[in-house]
């Protein structure tokens, strides 16, 4: 791929983003809506992290990610600071890879 077309693309992911920021900006949601989106957006983003952990091509993988992201879940659960969870996350799975 070519620099142009990686500058290109950066291009249009800014635009597409700025493009949100206005169009949120002039349109009132009701509340019900938002509603409804904000308690679909959490579980969609979980589920996108337990796939992008456990996913192996064809097969489910158990390596240190699943530990971590289980150290990082309670963390976030006990509302630790986001460095602790970030640090924690990671030293669990380099400890783990450095046993295994």
């Amino acid at each position: 791929m070519s620099w142009w077309a990686v500058l290109a693309l950066c291009a249009c992911a800014y635009a597409l983003k700025a493009a949100g920021v206005v169009v949120a900006a002039r349109t009132s949601p009701e509340a019900a809506a938002r509603g409804s989106l904000e308690i679909v957006v959490v579980p969609v983003i979980a589920a996108l992290v337990v796939v992008q952990t456990l996913d192996g091509g064809r097969e489910i993988v158990l390596d240190p990610r699943l530990p971590a992201l289980l150290v990082a879940a309670v963390l976030i659960w006990r509302r630790a600071p986001i460095i602790v969870i970030v640090l924690a996350a990671g030293g669990t799975a380099a400890l783990l890879r450095l046993a295994l």
